[in-house]
C-alpha cells in the first residue's frame, strides 16, 4: 500500500489542521465496518462521506458513523429541504472528484452544504477518507467541520 500524501492530506497541511494518516490493503473491502477493524479503530469513530441531492436539486454532504445510515427525513430537516435522496453512484466523481469509498469532506471539486452527524460532536477525534479507497485521515471533528463549513445535526440512525 503506497503511503503518498493525499490531497486530502495536503489541504490539511496548508491548513495546518493537525491529523494522523491511516493506510490499509483496500482489497476485499466492502464497508465502512471492516475498514475500521484494519485499522484497528472503533466503528463509531470512523465516518463515511454521503453525497446527496434535495428536492430543490441542491447537493448536501453528510458525514455519518460507518455502522449507521443516513436518516433521509432528519437530513432533509437539516438542510431544509423537503426531501432528499442518495446521488447515484455515477453521478459521485464528476461531482465531487471522488470514486465510490474514497470521498471525503475534504478537497471535493465544489463545497457543497456539509452537515455532521451530532455524534462526532462528542468524540476527541474521528476517522474519514483521505479522498482513495485504502487511506483515511483521524482529527478532531470540530476543526474539520469548519474548514468544510459544515455544522452538526442529528442525521444517522
Amino acid at each position: 500500500m503506497s503511503e503518498e500524501k493525499t490531497n486530502v492530506m495536503r489541504v490539511l497541511d496548508q491548513k495546518k489542521i493537525p491529523y494522523t494518516p491511516h493506510w490499509f490493503d483496500p482489497k476485499g473491502v466492502l464497508d465502512g465496518g471492516t475498514a475500521a477493524a484494519l485499522m484497528g479503530k472503533d466503528p463509531s469513530t470512523v465516518y463515511k462521506t454521503l453525497v446527496t441531492q434535495g428536492a430543490s436539486k441542491k447537493y448536501y454532504v453528510f458525514v455519518v458513523p460507518v455502522e449507521k445510515e443516513l436518516d433521509l427525513k432528519a437530513a432533509a430537516k437539516a438542510v431544509a429541504e423537503k426531501s432528499i435522496e442518495m446521488i447515484r453512484q455515477a453521478q459521485l466523481l464528476p461531482l465531487t472528484g471522488y470514486i465510490h469509498g474514497g470521498c471525503s469532506p475534504v478537497g471535493m471539486k465544489k463545497q457543497f452544504p456539509t452537515v455532521f452527524d451530532q455524534s462526532a460532536e462528542a468524540l476527541d477525534t474521528i476517522t474519514v477518507s483521505a479522498g482513495k479507497i485504502g487511506a483515511q485521515v483521524e482529527l478532531a471533528p470540530v476543526p474539520l467541520a469548519a474548514l468544510v463549513r459544515g455544522r452538526f445535526a442529528p442525521v444517522a440512525k
